[in-house]
């Protein structure tokens, strides 16, 4: 049966060598029933798990394998073949799948590893890529496997979560690899995305800010910037031009964003004064610190100078988020609130105070929310409503955002 998203749609999918590679011949069989056109391209561990002719016949075109001819005498290579190329293809793609993507494919895709056509493919293309991972729980759960996924996400790539089930090794845990159907779903949704926020300016704060005691010393929160980082990349792929100031993060930007940089509170509103006007839309996703020392030392204090008990005088920092508040100027405006206890009543008297049009609360103590995590769980809050978003991935948590700024 046909679906109007899909008909006609380019679709390349990528199979590297996992015991779920044989899972992919579903999937390519539920996008030609589509109507899209499929091309594969198989690393040479992928064809131990499944046949390249049996995905060549239910893609209807001939599967790569191999980077360079089959042939040891390169004197009777008469001409390449360009439209079988990696260029070629990543150029053709509507939409790239690496499905399975093994913690071998991922690690050499960060680091820019090309040693096989798949991978040479990925290096240059040119459309959507998007990643299904596929291992062992304690592979997935490896710090290595997880810096690299966070790092495909920086880089722009669309990774699936893995599932939780039984695995090829017998044990049950995360790491399968997501089902085709779900995989086609995901690609559906992807490629019917409007770009809903086409000719609109959005701008964007995130991370913390820090404020200093003396030289080296100073005053921060443990923000690691994600969330903003998740609400400009969802908004630049609907259409957006998007401004993103930022405090001290270790995130690479997103591709087409304009990014400033700051430290301080008074850096960050310095940098909001000059980008909100003819904004329409501003998410203060940063978590501005709220002290700072009312005189810094521009020296390091020494410990032997100073008596065993000692202390430092603090004042409140600017209130970004309210001055946003009161100068209004067409522009929507949403705050976030990060509250451990009384949370409701805190987040609407922040919205109603700061004259926000609504605000994102969410707890650092629910499990997997809050700073640093890859997900989050939040109450969007209006004057009307609190729309509960279950634990879902911060770019998920993005649109959801950006979802409801649109409906406003």
């Amino acid at each position: 049966m046909y679906c109007v998203v899909m008909k006609n749609k380019k679709i390349l999918i990528g199979i590297s060598g996992g015991i779920a590679a044989y899972k992919t011949c579903e999937l390519v069989r539920l996008f030609i029933k589509a109507g899209a056109e499929v091309r594969v391209i198989m690393t040479p561990s992928a064809t131990k798990f499944v046949s390249p002719y049996t995905l060549s016949v239910l893609s209807k075109n001939e599967v790569l394998i191999n980077l360079f001819p089959e042939t040891e005498d390169f004197s009777k290579v008469e001409k390449v073949d360009t439209k079988t190329s990696h260029v070629n293809y990543g150029l053709w793609a509507d939409l790239f799948i690496i499905a399975p993507a093994t913690c071998n494919t991922i690690g050499k895709i960060v680091t820019g590893i090309s040693d096989n056509l798949l991978l040479t493919t990925v290096l240059s293309s040119r459309c959507p890529i998007m990643i299904a991972p596929s291992m062992d729980d304690d592979m997935f759960k490896h710090q290595v496997i997880q810096k690299n996924i966070s790092k495909l996400k920086e880089l722009g790539y669309k990774v699936l979560q893995p599932e939780q089930g039984e695995l090829a090794s017998g044990l049950y845990g995360y790491g399968r690899m997501p089902e085709p159907q779900t995989i086609f779903d995901e690609a559906q949704n992807f490629l019917s995305k409007k770009k809903d926020l086409t000719g609109k300016k959005v701008l964007v704060t995130a991370g913390p800010t820090v404020e200093y005691i003396d030289a080296v010393r100073y005053i921060t929160n443990p923000s690691t910037g994600k969330m903003g980082f998740e609400i400009a990349r969802a908004a630049q792929e609907r259409g957006a031009e998007v401004t993103l100031i930022t405090g001290p993060v270790s995130l690479n930007s997103p591709e087409n964003i304009k990014r400033i940089d700051v430290k301080s509170a008074d850096e960050m509103f310095n940098a909001v004064k000059s980008n909100f006007k003819k904004i329409d839309y501003v998410i203060m996703s940063a978590a501005v610190e709220d002290l700072k020392p009312v005189a810094s030392i521009n020296k390091k204090l020494k410990k032997e100078n100073l008596d065993k008990k000692f202390s430092f005088e603090f004042e409140k920092s600017v209130d970004i988020l309210k001055y946003l508040g009161e100068h209004k100027n067409g522009y929507k405006l949403v705050g976030f609130a990060l509250e451990t206890d009384n949370e409701l009543k805190n987040a609407k008297e922040k919205l109603t105070k700061k004259n926000l049009d609504f605000i994102v609360l969410n707890n650092p103590n629910e499990k997997g929310a809050g700073f640093g995590h890859d997900t989050n769980k939040v109450k969007l809050i209006d004057k009307k409503s609190v729309t509960d978003i279950p634990l879902s991935s911060k770019y998920e948590v993005a649109n959801k955002i950006l979802d409801k700024l649109l409906k406003k």
